[in-house]
């Protein structure tokens, strides 16, 4: 007579990259080893735009549907740009790496539990962590978690530093826009760097070290060109008159920790079509938004999905 193992109704995980927010400062590609950095501030702007939205034509007055068009668009929206004596973003943030790789945080079935755990010690022990270390380390080096502000840049250098005692003991440089976005793999010239930072970051998932980065992106954008802090989600719009607006930590233009996590854990290339669309972010049900269409990985990706538990 066999147990039936009985799913468990309340499951959670707590994340194993913890990283914070990113915050955004201005300065000199040619100096940017210097401390003299100026914050990323930002400013309120109104805007007298066009109507470029999809407008309801059914059953609709012509004469009253050229009203709506010729109707301005007026907006206030929140911007941030680099000073005008300024070429360089630079963007930094701190990341630790925790252990306890797949063991649940709650769990109110003690069979699924233990089974759980035996799972993910099994895939431990025959595949190890170092495959996922070595995807997270990539997106580091590639600078995926600047987002919109990799695109168009002229030069992107990547630091990565260890820190102990509150001070840097190792320290990696990456060129970032050497690097694929697509196969996660380094450039030939970082390859040893970059297996270095794995075997670190593999260390502390498995628990047997403390591991704390401190990384620092320089992107060299140009004078006064504008950069992109996360956009906060004003569900009370009553609330804002202004149509855009932007996170800000002490009045210092900043990434939101869940998105700089998000770009982390974009290391999901095991689904189909992957080849063609590229890497996605470790979710329970692969699912892409801005693509409107779930993708669903093969059947490893559940333990993958459980194993990694980077940053929901």
């Amino acid at each position: 007579m066999t147990n039936e193992l009985k799913t468990a109704s309340v499951l959670a995980f707590e994340r194993k990259l913890d990283v914070s927010d990113a915050l955004l400062f201005s300065g000199v590609w040619d100096n940017r080893r210097d401390h003299h950095w100026q914050p990323v501030s930002i400013r309120e702007k109104s805007v007298r735009g066009t109507i470029s939205n999809r407008l309801k034509a059914k059953d609709q007055d012509p004469a009253k549907l050229d009203a709506q068009i010729e109707n301005p668009n007026l907006q206030t929206v929140d911007v941030a740009a680099l000073p005008a004596d300024a070429d360089t973003l630079k963007v930094q943030f701190t990341l630790r790496v925790l252990g306890g790789v797949g063991e649940p945080s709650a769990c109110n079935e003690s069979a699924y539990r233990e089974k759980l755990l035996a799972t993910v010690a099994g895939y431990i022990q025959n595949a190890g962590l170092g495959e996922l270390a070595q995807r997270y380390a990539a997106n580091l080096a590639n600078g995926r978690f600047l987002w919109r502000n990799r695109i168009g840049a002229e030069q992107v250098e990547v630091t990565v530093a260890r820190l102990q005692g509150g001070r840097a003991v190792s320290e990696w440089c990456f060129d970032a826009l050497t690097h694929s976005m697509m196969e996660l793999k380094a450039s030939p010239a970082d390859a040893s760097k970059l297996a270095e930072l794995a075997a670190l970051m593999e260390t502390g998932l498995a628990g047997k070290d403390h591991v704390l980065l401190q990384i620092t992106a320089f992107v060299r954008l140009g004078e006064g060109q504008e950069v992109f802090p996360s956009q906060e989600l004003i569900l009370d719009k009553s609330s804002s008159k202004k149509s855009k607006t932007l996170y800000h930590v002490a009045d210092i233009a900043a990434i939101h920790s869940q998105k700089i996590g998000n770009a982390l854990r974009t290391i999901d290339t095991w689904y189909p079509d992957a080849q063609s669309n590229g890497p996605i972010a470790v979710e329970p049900y692969g699912s892409v938004p801005h693509r409107v269409k779930p993708t669903v990985s093969q059947k490893k990706k559940w333990i993958f999905t459980t194993c990694l538990m980077a940053g929901y």
